[in-house]
């Protein structure tokens, strides 16, 4: 749509000209009528020399709207007075410059009003100059008189038509960024039905095939009645797969432009890593509380969830914290696991998550994307990794 902006802004750019010609052809009216014989004064011939040159300076503001905003047709009694002083001060001041009023309420009429408007007022701007130089000038001068009048209108109606043509190709080009637009939007969405499609055919269901068998190993290992450790372990394996059919489900919802997972789940996960591993896990929300967008939402659940993987595979923490601080220009989420008593977790975290992933990378890489930052590190006494997001 900018490309349609500014055009719109050349077009209007290039209405200023005209209107300064028309404000230099005033001037030059009221200066030639100032100096001119009879000079304006308060009596006599005088008087209507005044009247003239005062109807002159409305009649032009009003037609040319250089001072107040009127539809074409609130114009069309400033175009009757501006011919109207024009034609008395052309016969009370032959050797004034009074045709220029004329002259301009042609063309102003021609290029502001309707086509029959702008005609009546060329025609009405004829006639009015051949009464003011009737018996005044020789037929050649008076023939010239009117010409002018004839070729300020054409000019008129030429700009007019020009004006038209360039307004109807900013409308097909609006239309046409805006199909433009919209054939994109509806690739995207395509795009992202057939990835939750694919999600949905591949993943979700290999993840529910997953939960299935871990869901008969678990029964078969309580009825075999085999190691306590193992059945543990099929627990933990079972709750990680629902977990991770959950997500996935969740990703196969964002894509369907479901709503996405906000900050506002951060205590859930919380509650699920307290559960899975017995490890207290806080969460604290300070500052004023704003919408952010979706995007930048998503990845502050996101990069909540990955740092709790990663304490998870890395870390033997006896507490973990979660800080979530609103700020006047954006969001900044903390995430900060406690070594337990003896324990080198803190150093044990690696940009670099196990199986080939890259979850520290993977996390910073969405808040770059987002024109925020992500810091990681040891602290010594465990590991923290902070995001800041705009918003």
């Amino acid at each position: 749509m900018a490309t349609v902006e500014r055009a719109l802004a050349r077009q209007d750019a290039a209405v200023r000209p005209m209107r300064a010609v028309a404000v230099l052809g005033f001037l030059a009216v009221e200066v030639a009528g100032v100096f001119s014989l009879p000079h304006p004064a308060l009596s006599g011939r005088g008087l209507g020399v005044l009247l003239a040159l005062i109807g002159v300076a409305a009649g032009v503001s009003g037609a040319t709207a250089v001072f107040v905003r009127l539809s074409p047709w609130a114009q069309a009694p400033f175009y009757v007075l501006l011919i109207g002083s024009s034609v008395a001060l052309m016969k009370l001041q032959p050797e004034g410059e009074g045709v220029l009023g004329c002259y301009i309420a042609v063309f102003a009429g021609a290029y502001r009003l309707p086509a029959r408007g702008g005609l009546a007022v060329g025609i009405g701007g004829l006639a009015g100059t051949v009464v003011a130089v009737t018996g005044k000038l020789v037929l050649a001068d008076a023939v010239l008189v009117e010409a002018g009048v004839v070729a300020f209108y054409a000019m008129g109606w030429m700009s007019s038509r020009l004006r038209d043509g360039q307004d109807q190709a900013l409308r097909l080009a609006r239309e046409l960024e805006f199909t433009r637009h919209a054939q994109a939007e509806a690739v995207a969405l395509a795009e992202r039905q057939r990835l939750a499609r694919d999600m949905h055919d591949v993943l979700a269901h290999s993840l529910s095939g997953l939960v299935l068998q871990l869901e008969g190993a678990r029964l078969l290992a309580q009825r075999e009645s085999t190691d306590p450790e193992l059945s543990a372990i099929i627990d933990r394996a079972l709750h990680l797969g629902r977990g991770g059919l959950a997500e996935a489900r969740r990703a196969i919802g964002a894509l369907r432009d479901d709503q996405l997972p906000g900050p506002e789940l951060l205590p859930a996960l919380a509650a699920e890593f307290e559960q899975d591993l017995g490890v207290p896990c806080a969460v604290e929300v300070c500052g004023e509380q704003h919408a952010l967008e979706s995007v930048a939402r998503l990845t502050v659940y996101r990069v909540a969830q990955e740092a709790l993987t990663n304490v998870r595979r890395h870390a033997r923490p006896a507490a973990v914290s979660m800080r979530l601080g609103y700020e006047p220009d954006g969001l900044r989420l903390t995430v900060e696991d406690f070594d337990a008593l003896g324990s080198t977790a803190g150093d044990g975290h690696a940009g670099e998550s196990p199986g080939g992933g890259y979850g520290i990378t993977g996390m910073r890489e969405r808040a770059e994307l987002l024109g925020g930052r992500l810091e990681a590190g040891p602290t010594g006494t465990g590991f923290r990794i902070e995001l800041w997001v705009p918003g």
